[in-house]
């Protein structure tokens, strides 16, 4: 592979700064990549956080539901569920990371205050009805932090896959290179210093 160099100073130098430059390149793809693996880590542990609250809420919510399907209807809480308006205050804006621009969502906190009527309803109701909110709350937060770590993951691959490359294959070629061209020019030099000793012997 070397010798695909041809053995002059110039090329040498060009070597040289081939090596250094994807050396460079090598180490900042590095820390990039545990930079991106350490901000994963800590997604996926506050996603599962959230993943068990999500689940806490489920439970205390559906609990509330059923003494309030027991107690008013099935038929009532359909009715006052279809009433409730659809709520789509979120806006998905943008974060960088290590230049990676990862989703956020952005939403503003209601106060809880029930849509629906009081007549015929009943405080599991509110309950149930306070619950799934907070679920809509945390589920945003679980969908951000899930499309950041897909992301962020694909980034660390494709980092990888960069960083092996320049480690494996781009720096031992140009290693390679740097020294045959050396030993070539050294040789050289030898060749020259000795021709012009000859040359000088003789006079």
């Amino acid at each position: 592979m070397a010798q695909e160099f041809t053995p002059t100073k110039a090329n040498l130098l060009k070597s040289k700064d081939a090596l250094d430059f994807s050396k460079k390149g090598f180490s900042l793809l590095d820390k990039k990549r545990t930079v991106l693996i350490r901000e994963v880590m800590g997604l996926v542990e506050k996603a599962n956080e959230i993943q068990k609250l999500v689940e806490e809420k489920f439970e205390e919510g559906y609990r509330a539901l059923q003494v309030v399907n027991m107690t008013i209807g099935i038929n009532h809480v359909q009715e006052i569920a279809l009433s409730i308006p659809k709520d789509e205050s979120f806006e998905i804006l943008y974060r960088s990371i290590m230049g990676l621009e990862v989703p956020t969502v952005e939403y503003e906190k209601k106060e809880d205050h029930p849509t629906y009527s009081f007549y015929r309803t009943n405080p599991a109701m509110d309950i149930a009805a306070k619950k799934f909110l907070e679920i809509k709350y945390l589920i945003y937060e679980l969908a951000e932090i899930e499309n950041a770590v897909y992301k962020i993951a694909m980034e660390i691959k494709k980092t990888g896959k960069r960083a092996n490359a320049l480690d494996k294959i781009q720096i031992p070629r140009y290693e390679e290179a740097v020294k045959y061209i050396q030993d070539v020019l050294e040789e050289k030099e030898r060749e020259d210093f000795f021709r012009l000793k000859k040359v000088k012997d003789r006079f």
